[in-house]
Formats: C-alpha cells, sequence, structure tokens
C-alpha cells in the first residue's frame, strides 16, 4: 500500500482504484491507467489486505455490516486520502482519492469573482454544486481558508469524512467529523447553532431533513455552505425543492427564495497539455432570480444569469466556450461537460468560421438585462 500511494503522489494522480481481477488503476488527468506495481492481477486476499492495512477497526465493522464504509487518512508529509472502501462480488473493492496537500487560492481555481463578495455576507445559503469528483470540496476549503487568512469568525464545518484539515488563524474553526464527532449532519446543524457560529459549513445536503436544518441555519442569521451533487443553478433550485412533499413545497420556495443567496456550479475536465481546470457557472441571487424561485418560474433562471453579468453571473456553457477559445481545453472535452451541447457545438463552429462577433462570445446582452429589471417593477 505505501508503494500504491508513494506512486500516486509521485505521479499526482487524482485517484487510486483498487479491485480484484486487475491490477491497481490510477485515475491520471482525468484519464483511467493501470499500474505495472503492486505484484501484477489483485486477488481477493490482495485488497482484503490492502483494505485492513489501512482501515480502521470502526470502519472495518461498518464495512461487514453495510458493505460499506469512508473514512481519511494520513499518509506522510501531510499527504491525505479519502478512502472509500466496499464490497462487490462478494470481494472488497477500494477508491482512495488524494486531498491536496496545500489549499489553493481563488487565483488557481480561476474562482468567480462574485464568491469573494458572497462569503463575507453575514448569512445566506450558499450552495457549491457538480457531480462527484468536480472539485468541490477544493472550492469549499479555499473558501475557508479565505476567510481564516482575513477575518476573525467561528466557523463550523460538519463532513464525511474530514478531508482538508483547517488551523485556527484568524478564524477559530472546529471540525466536526459524521459518525465520529456527530450522528448526522441534521444533529450536527442543530448543535452547531448553540456554538456562537458566524459560518456552518454542511459537507453534503443529502436528505429533506438536512436540508430543511440547513435552511433554518440560514434563515436564522448565518452563513451556511453547502454542497448537492445536481449540475446548473436552475436545476439545484429545482432539486431542494422537490425534496419536500407537494404540500410544503409553496413553503420551501418562499424559504429558499429568502435564504439562498448564490449558486456556484462547477465541472472538472483535463486542460492542455497537462492537467485539470475547473468551469464554472456562478449565480447571484438578485432580486429577479428570488422572484423566479418563489414563484416557480425556474425555467427562467438560466435567461437571468445570462443576462446578469454585470452582477458577476455566467452559465457554465459560457465559461467552457472560453476555455476553448483561450486553447485551454479540446472541443470534445468542453462538449462533454456541456449542459447544451448542440448549441455549444454550434457556437464554437461559428467562431471557427469567424462568424462571431465579441458580444456574441461574451454570451449575453445587457439591455436584456434593463428588460428583466422592467420586468421585476411590473411583478412589484
Amino acid at each position: 500500500m505505501e508503494k500504491l500511494l508513494a506512486t500516486v503522489i509521485q505521479i499526482k494522480a487524482s485517484d487510486l482504484h483498487i479491485s480484484v481481477g486487475q491490477p491497481p488503476v490510477v485515475r491520471h488527468q482525468g484519464r483511467m491507467r493501470k499500474l505495472d506495481i503492486g505484484g501484477g492481477i489483485l486477488d481477493p486476499d490482495d485488497t482484503t489486505g490492502l483494505m485492513k492495512s489501512i482501515t480502521p477497526d470502526r470502519c472495518q465493522q461498518e464495512l461487514q455490516q453495510k458493505g460499506g464504509a469512508d473514512f481519511a487518512i494520513e499518509y506522510v508529509d501531510g499527504f491525505r486520502f479519502r478512502v472509500a472502501v466496499f464490497k462487490q462480488k462478494g470481494t472488497i473493492g477500494m477508491v482512495m482519492r488524494r486531498i491536496p496537500s496545500q489549499f489553493l487560492t481563488f487565483e488557481q481555481l480561476r474562482t468567480p469573482e462574485a464568491i469573494r463578495n458572497l462569503i463575507i455576507r453575514p448569512r445566506g445559503l450558499l450552495l457549491v454544486t457538480g457531480p462527484t469528483g468536480s472539485g468541490k470540496t477544493t472550492s469549499l476549503a479555499s473558501m475557508i481558508n479565505f476567510l481564516n487568512d482575513n477575518y476573525d469568525k467561528h466557523i463550523i464545518t460538519l463532513e464525511d469524512p474530514i478531508e482538508y484539515y483547517h488551523k485556527h488563524k484568524k478564524s477559530t474553526i472546529n471540525q466536526r467529523e459524521i459518525g465520529i464527532d456527530t450522528p448526522d449532519f441534521k444533529e450536527g446543524i442543530r448543535r452547531a447553532l448553540r456554538m456562537d457560529p458566524d459560518c456552518i459549513l454542511v459537507g453534503e445536503m443529502r436528505d429533506l431533513e438536512t436540508i430543511r436544518a440547513a435552511l433554518e441555519a440560514a434563515e436564522t442569521g448565518h452563513l451556511v455552505f453547502g454542497t448537492l451533487h445536481t449540475s446548473g443553478a436552475a436545476s439545484t433550485v429545482d432539486r431542494i425543492i422537490t425534496v419536500f412533499p407537494q404540500d410544503e413545497q409553496d413553503q420551501i420556495r418562499t424559504q429558499l427564495s429568502g435564504s439562498l443567496i448564490g449558486v456556484l456550479s462547477q465541472a472538472l475536465l483535463p486542460k492542455k497539455p497537462e492537467g485539470l481546470i475547473a468551469a464554472y457557472e456562478m449565480m447571484v441571487v438578485t432580486p429577479a432570480i428570488r422572484n423566479l424561485i418563489r414563484e416557480n418560474k425556474t425555467y427562467r433562471i438560466d435567461s437571468s444569469i445570462q443576462t446578469g453579468r454585470k452582477n458577476g453571473m455566467f452559465l457554465l456553457d459560457d465559461m467552457l466556450f472560453r476555455l476553448w477559445k483561450d486553447d485551454l481545453c479540446e472541443k470534445e472535452e468542453v462538449l462533454l461537460k456541456s449542459s447544451r451541447p448542440t448549441e455549444l457545438a454550434a457556437k464554437i463552429a461559428a467562431a471557427e468560421r469567424g462568424a462571431l462577433d465579441d458580444e456574441d462570445e461574451e454570451g449575453g446582452d445587457e439591455d436584456e438585462e434593463d428588460d428583466d429589471d422592467d420586468d421585476e417593477d411590473d411583478e412589484d
């Protein structure tokens, strides 16, 4: 196991996969690669032995009872890994994700400028969304680190498991691990409200009770960061609302429209010539978007984002187009991550022909935004 982890660190792979019937496999720059170390093809005894060499007793017990367990380990020199152990076809499998040992800055992550303003708000709900492995944890860690470097706040994180370790700097940071320090996210949020927090990070808003508790925490004057496995701002709003029973949805819509301050959606794609780069979608909740959420018109959110450039908003496809145009990513890669691949392909084709002007490339029109504001006045 030490040899395998040393290889992952040396080649800067993101994940290590251990499964019976093949050699160890790493994900390197987004691609899966078999390793020719560790004695060739793994058999059930190999994977069981590798699992036992790093898995705490409590997690081995959970693996036997529930068929899987998650935890984090420290390897050497501050290198940490998030580990998922599981049963498959009656044998043991494992996936280990390398947790970067240093916090990345907003500049390194190319984080949208609007985030700086949102994370210093006194209250509200800020969501970071995207599929598994899109860098949500890294983005949130950099936000917490930015606050810790610059502001005197009390920050409580609820994580499953704890990945990045934060030291107390300007802020006081208490990190609580689900299953060790608190039984679940809902209970963790409830307890956190009695701990004089300024900011609460909820590692995963995966069920109705956790979402309800997070909304109430944001309503009662705290800044709450949360993550969801959704792609895009509009689908994030829909996902939160549809988790609740039909008879509660109107009330939740009103609650969410008052609490939500922004949604950062992200995807991770291979960068030329090597490495990975994040593509973002940024929604800042303006009065116009607040109305759309409250009135169940989420289908109009994308056009509000598109015309909200002055508030720092943009759609994922606009950033994907920019990554292609700046020659940072291949056309095929940006189209794979696109929410509207046909439209993006047409836009790229037009750009290749030289048929786009600067305004088309930016993906928005300021005049439309004024129309939106007029609509908003009419609605009021």
